[in-house]
């Protein structure tokens, strides 16, 4: 068998034909497809306004800077996530506080949470949907409430998915997306998408991604050169009209992969759907005896390429424990978490034979 990918991101024909057309018939910024992009996210998220950005690092940024929340302001976060989540706190001029996850799903836990929003004056908060897992919504809408917080949905790995049949991106005061290469959709590059249904942080939003003007020759705000490029909307259009289907395919694989180790007591598999609709950006599995890493290479050498979403915990960076004084060991859970995790081959044009030897070279690896 030839070696099994991880990821795979799609771009065929159609989409760099659309591309080209671009290139070819609009302007090369902000030109019609960029436009005609927003308006299917939105319809497709449902909601009222989607703004596209170069990244999704921005998107969450923009949607801060767009809220109602004061410079200095804190936002609650996960350390277990990509460290661009807490980098665009710090971006918008605010302050990350992290609270630690639940184990079964890394996600940040609303009771952890609460924990930390008695203790301290919080302005915004920022779960994750990782791995494509919606998080528990009513629980963190609830602090919302209670709290009276900002809430930013972190969708970078979500699309499409949804919380009791409602998309993810819908529910908070914002969501915000990435369009990088490796996830369950693209634009062919970096990208990025800021959704909500608050008029006026629309449209500051837009003002800030294109250098904070009011017109052409008129600025209102300190903006930022933040605007997604034409041929790459054209791309995000014909990958958004296939969205449903790739994340069909993802749920059949992940359905698969379980069948296939559900018996297999040394690893953790993700956790079922209940009220949400995951999209399975990734299938993460997490080995309960500390032999991740030698998981890790058995795999590799039988052509089996995996990865570690995420070897460290944010706490555990060497930047965030300059800047913030973290040592270590603040939240545990988050640390085994980054100790054992290992995410196996996960996507649309992965076929079925190909999960079940993955799977076999598992249940080898532990004897069965």
């Amino acid at each position: 068998m030839t070696r099994i990918h991880l990821m795979w991101p799609e771009l065929d024909k159609e989409m760099i034909e659309a591309a080209i057309q671009a290139w070819q018939n609009e302007k090369m910024v902000m030109g019609e497809s960029v436009f005609k992009f927003e308006e299917e996210f939105a319809r497709y998220v449902g909601v009222k306004h989607a703004i596209s950005t170069n990244s999704g690092t921005m998107a969450l940024s923009l949607a801060l800077l767009g809220s109602k929340l004061k410079n200095g302001s804190k936002v609650l976060t996960t350390p277990f996530t990509f460290i661009a989540t807490s980098n665009s706190i710090i971006h918008a001029n605010m302050m990350p506080i992290f609270a630690d996850i639940k184990l079964e799903d890394y996600i940040l836990d609303p009771k952890e949470s609460e924990k930390i929003l008695r203790k301290e004056k919080v302005g915004g908060i920022m779960p994750v949907h990782l791995y494509g897992h919606p998080a528990d919504m009513d629980a963190f809408m609830e602090l919302k409430e209670k709290y009276n917080l900002v809430l930013v949905e972190d969708c970078a790995q979500a699309h499409g998915a949804e919380w009791k049949g409602k998309k993810l991106g819908s529910i908070g005061d914002f969501g915000a997306f990435s369009f990088y290469s490796a996830k369950n959709m693209t634009v062919g590059g970096d990208g990025g998408m800021v959704t909500t249904n608050d008029d006026e942080a629309a449209e500051k939003i837009r003002s800030l991604r294109d250098c904070g003007r009011k017109d052409k020759y008129t600025h209102i705000y300190v903006g930022y050169t933040a605007r997604l490029n034409t041929a790459n909307a054209a791309i995000g259009r014909v990958q958004l009209r296939r969205l449903d289907r790739w994340n069909e395919r993802r749920r059949e694989i992940a359905d698969l992969y379980r069948r296939l180790l559900g018996d297999v007591e040394e690893i953790a598999l993700p956790p079922k759907d209940t009220y949400g609709k995951s999209v399975y950006h990734l299938f993460v599995i997490r080995t309960k005896n500390g032999e991740r890493d030698k998981l890790k290479k058995y795999l590799n050498d039988n052509d089996i390429e995996v990865g570690i979403h995420y070897p460290m915990a944010n706490n555990q960076q060497p930047v965030y424990q300059e800047l913030f004084g973290f040592r270590g060991g603040e939240f545990p859970n988050s640390e085994e978490a980054a100790r054992n995790v290992l995410s196996l081959p996960m996507y649309p044009g992965l076929k079925d034979d190909e999960v079940k030897y993955v799977s076999e070279k598992i249940k080898e690896y532990y004897g069965r």
